[in-house]
């Protein structure tokens, strides 16, 4: 078994389907909020090494272009910052449109992530690491 530092990303992929939609075939708002809660749960639980980790609130979720149905969304999520308990994780939405070969960034937004004990009270997470440059 081989240790490792603590990932501080995830990727997670989804297809937009017609009952992620609206009448206007675009992704529901709420949908997208689910799939970047998801994306944002995962990144903080690998980083943190727990698997209760629980959202704080959603903070400046952006969108920017709207989600059609067909196309496949892939959500990047990213510990950005760390405090004794929390994590703040950045979350983009990014569309590919398979036929057309497009990707655009759709929707952006910050989670705070809280990292729990067995007893459901704040546990510490492992503060970020400096990264030692490696050609010296």
């Amino acid at each position: 078994m081989t240790r490792f530092d603590p990932p501080r990303e995830a990727r997670l992929w989804e297809i937009v389907f017609p009952d992620h939609t609206n009448h206007l075939g675009t992704l529901f708002g709420g949908q997208a909020l689910a799939w970047m809660d998801k994306a944002a749960f995962v990144a903080a639980t690998r980083y943190a090494k727990r698997t209760t980790v629980v959202t704080a609130r959603s903070e400046q979720v952006d969108f920017h272009v709207p989600v059609r149905q067909g196309q496949l969304v892939e959500l990047v999520a990213r510990v950005v910052d760390v405090g004794r308990s929390s994590m703040r994780v950045e979350v983009e939405l990014n569309t590919e449109d398979p036929q057309a070969a497009t990707r655009h960034l759709c929707t952006r937004g910050h989670f705070p992530m809280i990292a729990l004990d067995s007893s459901g009270r704040p546990a510490p997470v492992e503060p970020f690491k400096e990264r030692v440059p490696t050609d010296v």
